[in-house]
């Protein structure tokens, strides 16, 4: 049983919130709704607001000065919309112009010069002597987000020419072959079936074991989660849609099939109806008496939602769930990374690993506006207009889009963060074209 009551004492706002607009969904009808949200000029301000900010340019945001492309892939809907076509389509390629000859691709670049941080792996190539890249090699999103990033391009542009461009003697579309190439070779369980990655916090980017923080040392213990897999899963669909013949579709067909198959079967907690955290390669880094299955990954499972890999029924038992542990730890919205937080000295070496703290149960709108974009898409646009409200509140109210939110709301990190605003403004998207097509 719900009771709202949160870890300080308090009810939970959202899931008072939620609770009373799922009570009443049946009384109200879908034009109720729909005339409620297209007269809420709030969702206009933050739209205008996303839009100011995107077309100032391309970058992560004011803390992050570099492209980054899991960050990129997030917002450049919104982006095509207000800046340079032939801009963004330059910031796409610069990716496979840096693409390195095991086939793997950077988080991100920056011009020659320009890196303000020690990095001892700096990624150059021939092709492009004007950039160099960066990337957190803990993580296994960035080949994938690329190809999302190519595939959300194409569908608004139309620009199918830009997979036969030639970089350094070989085309887009070969090269997107050679980096699935390098995740199968290198980021790949045969035992699972599935991608790997270092142990790290749901979709973040710093490892349990120190050390080399957000790059794969001697320390890493090599691991299979839900957040890695959809990704790849969504970009084999994107690389279904790229295809020319009916061999290449049927080759991804059958290893989006295969991915999606293995990460229900290896990953999803049928009983719990929630994804288990992480499946290990070898040896768990937690003592035996810590029970990580006990953890909630909630961008994960956002992420999996959108991969097609929960059927309908499921997605309204994870969206409860959600909001139960948003009410059992007093965090401001659905962008709660993760429940409960991985306790204090279980992570090593970096204070982002203290309980609700950056990756370990922040609040992040980047991944709860996902989360609201998946309820639209799949029928729960009450939920989803209930459960975006703390999001907008909260830009409105800080006139920024901010990384992330403490649990008792305050404001964090980069305070003009692109991801944050893409994601809200998709969603808002989402949720006024749903209602324009109510009246019709």
């Amino acid at each position: 049983m719900v009771t709202g009551i949160n870890r300080h004492g308090k009810y939970s706002w959202l899931l008072m919130v939620a609770l009373l607009f799922a009570g009443i969904a049946t009384a109200q009808s879908k034009q109720q709704l729909a005339k409620k949200i297209l007269a809420d000029r709030r969702l206009d301000t933050v739209s205008v607001m996303a839009e100011t900010l995107l077309a100032k340019g391309f970058t992560a945001g004011d803390g992050y000065p570099q492209v980054w492309i899991r960050d990129l892939n997030t917002f450049i809907e919104t982006s095509c919309k207000v800046y340079s076509i032939d801009s963004i389509r330059k910031y796409l390629l610069t990716f496979y112009s840096l693409q390195q000859p095991n086939g793997e691709i950077v988080d991100g670049y920056v011009l020659k010069g320009h890196v303000t941080w020690n990095d001892p792996n700096i990624y150059t190539t021939d092709i492009d002597p004007l950039h160099v890249g960066f990337k957190n090699t803990v993580e296994t999103d960035q080949e994938t987000s690329l190809i999302q990033a190519f595939g959300k391009y194409i569908r608004i542009t139309r620009d199918t020419a830009i997979l036969q461009e030639l970089i350094g003697g070989k085309t887009v579309w070969e090269r997107i072959n050679a980096s699935v190439a390098y995740l199968l070779k290198n980021r790949y369980s045969k035992k699972y079936n599935l991608l790997t990655g270092a142990t790290t916090q749901d979709w973040g980017d710093v490892q349990i074991e120190g050390g080399a923080t957000v790059d794969v040392d001697a320390n890493t213990h090599w691991a299979v989660d839900v957040y890695d897999n959809a990704m790849f899963v969504l970009a084999l669909k994107d690389l279904v849609a790229f295809s020319k013949n009916a061999s290449e579709k049927n080759k991804w067909r059958g290893l989006e099939k295969q991915m999606s198959q293995n990460i229900r079967k290896y990953l999803w907690d049928q009983q719990r109806h929630k994804f288990i955290p992480h499946i290990y390669i070898k040896e768990s880094p937690f003592p035996p008496g810590f029970n990580e299955r006990a953890i909630y990954f909630h961008g994960g499972t956002a992420i999996a939602i959108e991969a097609g890999l929960l059927s309908k029924e499921e997605i309204r038992l994870v969206n409860n769930d959600m909001l139960k542990n948003v009410a059992l730890s007093g965090a401001p919205s659905i962008g709660l990374t993760v429940y409960p937080p991985y306790p204090e000295g279980i992570y090593k070496g970096s204070n982002a690993s203290k309980p609700y703290n950056y990756q370990n149960g922040g609040d992040w709108d980047w991944f709860g506006g996902r989360m609201i974009q998946q309820l639209v898409a799949n029928g729960f646009v009450q939920e989803a207009y209930a459960e975006i409200q703390p999001m907008i509140n909260r830009v409105l109210r800080d006139k920024k889009f901010y990384e992330w939110y403490s649990v008792d709301g305050k404001p964090k990190g980069s305070g003009d963060f692109r991801g944050s605003a893409g994601v809200l403004a998709k969603a808002i998207s989402m949720l006024r074209t749903w209602a324009a097509n109510q009246n019709q």
